[in-house]
């Protein structure tokens, strides 16, 4: 394990394509939650996003964010993630294109390659500093 606690536990848990909560913190200090797809990266976790939604602008005023994983029984429980968020671009929308097809197949990724393609899209990279496993 590592100092934020990527174990081989929870890397095997995050490769389950389940529904993400991003939290972000708005201009008030309070959360902002928002279900996002998730893929990893060594030990950090990515997302992506439009970039003129409001999630970006609260990261770009504030890299502090978490990401809560799980928690059903069914799912095995899960983590909440802590840690620096910050904004990428996607040159050729490799992780757009790898987020689409972790989470769905067939027609309907092909039609979300193809719409998505047109969007400015921008990649969220949380490097954890602290990992908490739920319930």
């Amino acid at each position: 394990m590592n100092k934020t606690g990527m174990t081989e536990e929870v890397r095997r848990f995050l490769q389950k394509p389940l529904i993400a909560r991003l939290s972000t913190v708005d201009k008030d200090g309070y959360p902002h939650t928002v279900p996002v797809w998730f893929d990893v990266d060594g030990d950090d976790v990515i997302f992506i996003s439009v970039r003129d939604t409001l999630k970006i602008g609260h990261i770009q005023a504030n890299s502090k964010g978490s990401v809560s994983i799980g928690g059903q029984n069914e799912d095995g429980g899960g983590y909440l993630i802590k840690g620096q968020l910050s904004i990428e671009e996607d040159p050729g929308d490799v992780w757009m294109k790898r987020l689409i097809y972790r989470y769905e197949s067939g027609p309907d990724a092909e039609r979300d390659v193809a719409s998505w393609a047109e969007l400015d899209i921008v990649l969220i990279r949380l490097q954890p500093s602290r990992i908490v496993k739920v319930a």
